[in-house]
């Protein structure tokens, strides 16, 4: 999706009614194809991980995610849109941690957990576990949340922090919703690094690029295949930290966050 220098796309409608006749057909037969695709390898892998919900965690998260891993390594190429992957460096062995992304798109799911070093676990929405067949797929890898309910989330906090006592990474999405802003980034919510600090353990500021050209959203049906490039910045220690240093926490690491992905989103459009 053709953006403004220096800024995220405004206004994708209007953007994608001065593209040419041919690349507005393209990119819905590009949609069509992608999807596509995603349903026939998702056909592949889910009887595999459906077996791994037959062990507890954190074994099951071991067995998931290779397979994740291997399925985005070979969904993400063949739909045009390779994964490039930068900072693995910062993920100490037999360490785990809480890693936080910038949202911009549905194509950011695909490429956050796989591509993290090691098994992990996400927050998601429960109304998708209901998605016949994938649902199987998402409910496996994630801590499941109903927002509209109190003690979901309360209990979303406390499932959250045992899979980190189990040693897996959480993949946390701060900005709760993806960014359809004309800002780099939204405002974070506290709950990631509030999380961090019940375990003290380290987070991971991380930045995914290009995912918002891929699929904007609007208009439906329409994607572009883009290379995606997904950092990793060095980990924010939270030793030390207690519970009401969670909003200093949080804007530490939004600034950092900030700070990379102005200085970088440029170069790697």
């Amino acid at each position: 999706m053709p953006t403004r220098k220096g800024s995220l796309p405004l206004d994708p409608p209007v953007l994608y009614m001065k593209l040419p006749l041919y690349k507005r057909i393209l990119g819905h037969l590009y949609f069509v194809y992608a999807l596509t695709l995603f349903a026939l390898t998702m056909l592949i892998v889910v009887v595999p991980i459906w077996l791994t919900t037959l062990f507890d965690e954190p074994r099951r998260a071991h067995w998931m995610h290779p397979i994740f891993r291997l399925w985005m390594g070979v969904y993400m190429p063949l739909a045009f849109c390779p994964v490039f992957r930068k900072g693995k460096k910062y993920f100490q062995p037999g360490k785990n941690y809480v890693v936080v992304c910038n949202h911009n798109s549905f194509a950011d799911v695909p490429v956050s957990s796989p591509w993290i070093p090691g098994p992990n676990k996400t927050l998601a929405k429960a109304e998708m576990a209901r998605i016949p067949i994938f649902g199987v797929i998402y409910k496996a890898g994630s801590v499941l949340v109903d927002r509209k309910s109190e003690s979901s989330r309360r209990d979303s906090f406390l499932q959250m922090e045992k899979m980190l006592e189990k040693g897996l990474h959480l993949c946390l999405y701060p900005e709760g919703t993806r960014n359809k802003t004309s800002q780099p980034l939204q405002n974070f919510h506290k709950g990631a690094f509030r999380t961090a600090i019940e375990v003290q353990l380290p987070v991971v500021p991380a930045l995914i690029f290009n995912t918002r050209d891929i699929l904007p959203g609007k208009p439906g049906f329409w994607a572009w295949p883009r290379k995606i490039h997904f950092h990793f910045l060095p980990p924010v220690e939270t030793a030390g930290l207690k519970r009401e240093d969670a909003e200093a926490l949080k804007e530490r690491v939004r600034a950092l966050m900030l700070e990379y992905y102005v200085a970088n989103r440029e170069q790697l459009g």
